[in-house]
């Protein structure tokens, strides 16, 4: 249910108010207070605003901004994109279907991932589909036997591997050889060659996405100028080639301390400068800078305790809530919903969650204001890949998203019960 507040002055996104972090125009101690802790909660304003940068930095060129939903998928997040007329990016039959279900017309979803089944290849024919970016050749073979046994033509990309150091994470760089995305830049003539052969499918364009979380324009500048080349020669070769899909990538600040990433506009810049002159439709499928710095992780402090050498915060979220941390040692900004008084001496904390897992770890050494059990916390640049890749590990529930919007809220991913858990799972006969 959604709930309404007096709505204050100079309303912005996250900030703090009288001593309060604010998500908009509602403290975030509010939301606390009815939904229970810990929960994710989003800004409309920022979502719409950092779509509505990229959506700027191409108007100069016939583009179409599909949002990479794997950052974050709930249905009021796609709703709120979709209704700024953003396309959405899908890997998935279920990222398909919650695509249409939000709305979103199947000329605005491009299929993306390299393990397509059949099944989900023969769901988005018959729900409709911009492109396939095809990813291999057997791939290329299976879309065109579903495509003729349904009487359809599938318009496709072929992703090409650049071989470009992207400079990022080893576990989301996406463009170099040694990657399992696309095929090698060096055969994609012969490729493309098979595809104008097959049945069933239409040639449209290439796609290319070299990783994510770039703090550099220099990778995306190599790549696309290898792309650039490849039009030239696949048109010289007779193929068609109106649309380039350019991926997504851009990164976020997840420090506040760190330099700011390249902004959407230099990004558009660079797109024009390496690919503008070639006359096709652009299309790119930005995630995390739309999602990342429009949602954060709230929780409370359940413990302070005094270890041998240091003192650990331990939190009501875990690692099952947000993984990131664990899993790819990354960092998120940590502060306090009740901001400290100026002059307050910083104490190191290790920072953890109650799973039973030494990875449980959000932070080491992590200076903050003394805090106390019951206080809240939040976690900054949570929007992307936090509540997506939560799980149920320690059968812990899934904790609640609310998208707030302006001085209104709503929960859109209610908490479920230990019995709503319990109850997924079936008892054989014989027991």
């Amino acid at each position: 249910m959604a709930r309404r507040r007096p709505k204050a002055p100079g309303m912005d996104h996250f900030l703090y108010r009288n001593g309060m972090l604010c998500a908009e125009d509602v403290p975030l101690a509010d939301i606390a207070a009815s939904v229970g802790t810990p929960f994710y909660v989003y800004s409309t304003a920022t979502l719409v605003r950092h779509f509505r940068l990229f959506d700027e930095a191409l108007s100069g060129m016939p583009h179409l901004v599909c949002y990479a939903m794997k950052a974050a998928s709930n249905q009021a997040i796609l709703k709120t994109l979709a209704a700024e007329g953003a396309g959405m990016d899908v890997v998935s039959g279920g990222e398909y279907a919650r695509a249409k279900a939000a709305g979103v017309p199947g000329d605005r979803i491009v299929f993306s991932g390299v393990g397509k089944t059949a099944d989900e290849i023969a769901l988005a024919l018959g729900g409709g589909i911009r492109q396939f970016n095809v990813e291999s050749e057997p791939e290329m073979q299976v879309l065109s036997r579903v495509a003729s046994q349904m009487g359809v033509t599938a318009p496709i990309t072929i992703r090409v591997n650049p071989d470009v150091d992207a400079k990022t994470h080893a576990k989301i760089a996406t463009g170099k050889s040694e990657n399992k995305f696309g095929i090698p830049i060096s055969r994609a003539r012969e490729v493309y060659a098979m595809a104008a052969g097959l049945p069933g499918i239409k040639v449209i364009g290439i796609d290319v996405h070299i990783g994510s979380q770039l703090t550099d324009l220099a990778p995306f500048e190599l790549a696309y100028q290898k792309v650039a080349e490849l039009t030239e020669q696949l048109r010289a070769d007779g193929h068609e080639i109106t649309r380039l899909d350019l991926g997504g990538g851009l990164g976020i600040p997840y420090a506040r301390s760190n330099e700011a990433p390249p902004l959407p506009a230099d990004y558009g810049a660079l797109i024009d400068r390496t690919v503008g002159h070639l006359g096709c439709e652009i299309e790119i499928e930005p995630g995390r800078l739309i999602a990342g710095n429009a949602g954060l992780l709230v929780t409370q402090v359940i413990y302070v305790k005094q270890g041998e050498d240091r003192q650990f915060l331990i939190l009501d979220a875990a690692m099952n809530d947000l993984i990131r941390p664990a899993m790819y040692e990354a960092h998120h900004d940590i502060v306090p919903v009740i901001e400290a008084a100026p002059g307050t001496e910083a104490v190191p904390y290790d920072i953890v969650g109650p799973v039973c897992e030494s990875g449980d770890t959000f932070a080491k050494g992590r200076h903050m204001a003394p805090l106390a059990a019951g206080d809240l916390v939040a976690f900054r640049s949570a929007g992307a890949y936090g509540a997506v890749m939560s799980s149920e590990y320690n059968s812990r529930p899934l904790i609640p998203e609310v998208l707030v919007k302006g001085d209104q809220y709503a929960v859109i991913r209610p908490r479920p019960t230990f019995d709503e858990m319990i109850n997924r799972d079936t008892i054989p006969d014989w027991l």
